[in-house]
């Protein structure tokens, strides 16, 4: 328990923005009409491109033998590429649902 409250109080500032940026991100998400959340999250998603940059670079960054940072590197890269296959897939199918008809 020692540990982790050392860790809280080492941090504390980290964690008030964390618990900040959960309520802001809840209130701006709650004020945006339903017809703009679809691109909105698509956007999102693809943002995550970040996510997949910062965990190559914590896995270059990291000891051979630090197999933790490793495999949590390894799942952030799987996920973070899961999340932005999945928001350029749902960007593409609703750009297909505005495109016209053929006429055949």
């Amino acid at each position: 328990m020692e540990p982790i409250i050392f860790f809280v109080q080492q941090h504390i500032s980290l964690i008030y923005i964390v618990i900040l940026s959960v309520f802001l991100g809840i209130e701006v998400i709650s004020r945006v009409p339903a017809v703009l959340h679809t691109p909105l999250m698509s956007g999102a998603n693809a943002i995550h491109g970040v996510v997949i940059i910062g965990a190559i670079i914590v896995m270059g960054q990291a000891a051979a033998d630090n197999y933790l940072a490793l495999i949590l590197g390894f799942l952030a890269v799987i996920l973070g590429t899961l999340n932005v296959v999945g928001g350029f897939v749902v960007t593409d199918r609703m750009l297909e649902m505005f495109k016209g008809k053929k006429k055949s």
